[in-house]
């Protein structure tokens, strides 16, 4: 069999970014999240709490729900990533996390759109959602053999700029041909294609299926083009693999540059997943909008993202990839401050007049930012980690990676969702956001940014 070049290596892991992008876009922030936020606060006014605290209580009820999703990623993926480096393999990992995700989106179908089924909606979402987090802690290990230091920047720029497109294209079809209106038509004004039931929303939940199609499609040029690496003949076990992550823990206190990175990454990729999460049910909870608005509001970001991100990683490899993320970080703040000073009445304590279409332009503008510093903050913040990480130990470095961004991925939802409960206010609920951002920043100062790949 002929060798994989590294130009086709480099694209197949590129499609998975274009292959999972979706879960993200569709599910976690423009379509599933919002419709979830909506079904639940119709279901507690039904149960005869007033408009805002039914509001309230939907946002803590999704909080609880990417709590404790966020705790079994984050306290699963170092020890996985150390068995896949033990043995060697990365396949079978990946093949059974992917499957966990096409489950968890299908499962989304059968969601009640009268409330009936709330749990039912966070478990088969939240089941996915692992899986996705888990592949791609597997996929984003790969990254330090495709290229070096210097190069590995635009790579991962470049990846996140071409999944994002994914996004967007996924969106537009969904919009277009799938997802009701207030009319029970789409977007183009078509009754939801394949002749599904706009009464009982079948389109909206089509979304899961959808998902988890565009994933089983897309992941076939990854499959045929990323191959795995060699088997060590090794069979690892969990107490190996627990004590590869004790030892790996312990030697941060020699690794003050990685130690750092770790922690402040911790926090600022917590407020970016925060502001992912909680995005779309913003919109439809403080500002009312609709899932198709919404939607458009979701293609509008993942072109600033697949934009920005491509331009993000030429920044990278021109000035590194700290100097990007810190930029990143005191935009994404700026959006945060404006984002908690807005509703329907005022901006920043300024009347506006009733009816006014301001924020919604607002909105539109935060969502372009939040898009596109988001989609590079993301790629040169794994760009970094690549900086700090021994090639030999990718898997289990990611890993702690993605216990990093993981272990207090409760956090931000947890934090979201107590703020919510005290202000019984959705918008200002956002607020614990503002100051994830700036403890990360803060932590960043003791980073090298050239890393350390001792």
């Amino acid at each position: 069999m002929s060798e994989i070049s590294m130009r086709k290596r480099i694209w197949g892991w590129w499609f998975f970014d274009w292959a999972s992008q979706p879960y993200h876009t569709l599910l976690v922030t423009f379509v599933f999240g919002p419709f979830f936020a909506a079904v639940a606060a119709n279901f507690f006014m039904a149960e005869g709490l007033e408009s805002e605290a039914a509001k309230a209580q939907a946002q803590t009820m999704w909080s609880i729900g990417m709590t404790v999703t966020g705790l079994m990623i984050g306290f699963g993926a170092p020890f996985i990533g150390a068995l896949a480096d033990i043995s060697g393999r990365k396949r079978p990992w990946l093949i059974a996390f992917s499957l966990m995700y096409f489950l968890g989106a299908w499962g989304i179908w059968y969601s009640d759109p009268a409330g009936g089924n709330l749990w039912w909606m966070l478990v088969t979402f939240g089941f996915g959602f692992i899986g996705a987090e888990f592949a791609l802690i597997f996929a984003n290990s790969q990254l330090p053999n495709l290229g070096d230091k210097d190069d590995v920047g635009a790579i991962s720029g470049s990846g996140f700029a071409f999944g994002y497109l994914g996004g967007v294209i996924s969106l537009f079809i969904m919009l277009l041909l799938f997802v009701e209106q207030g009319t029970g038509k789409t977007l183009i004004g078509l009754d939801p294609v394949l002749g599904l039931d706009a009464e009982t929303r079948e389109g909206t939940r089509a979304v899961g299926p959808f998902t988890a199609l565009w994933f089983m499609v897309f992941m076939v040029p990854y499959f045929l083009w990323v191959k795995d690496d060699a088997h060590t003949g090794k069979r690892g076990t969990l107490s190996q693999a627990v004590g590869l992550v004790v030892s790996s823990v312990k030697a941060l206190g020699n690794r003050a540059s990685l130690a750092s990175y770790l922690g402040s990454s911790m926090l600022y990729r917590d407020a970016l997943n925060g502001l992912y999460s909680f995005g779309g049910v913003y919109a439809a909870l403080v500002l009312g909008w609709e899932i198709t608005l919404i939607g458009i509001f979701g293609v509008i970001s993942a072109i600033a993202a697949a934009g920005f991100s491509w331009v993000g990683g030429i920044a990278d490899k021109r000035f590194g990839p700290k100097p990007v993320i810190i930029v990143s970080i005191l935009f994404l703040t700026l959006v945060c401050v404006t984002v908690v000073n807005m509703s329907r009445e005022s901006l920043f304590g300024v009347s506006l007049a009733e009816g006014s279409k301001l924020p919604d332009a607002i909105f539109f503008g935060c969502g372009m930012l939040i898009g596109g510093f988001g989609g590079i903050l993301q790629a040169a913040s794994r760009s970094l980690m690549v900086r700090h990480t021994d090639p030999a130990k990718a898997t289990e470095s990611f890993g702690l990676y993605g216990l990093s961004g993981r272990a207090t991925a409760f956090l931000a939802p947890a934090l979201i969702g107590v703020a919510t409960t005290l202000t019984g206010s959705a918008r200002l609920g956002i607020t614990p956001v503002i100051l994830l951002f700036l403890l990360g920043l803060i932590m960043l100062y003791w980073v090298k940014a050239e890393g350390d790949q001792q």
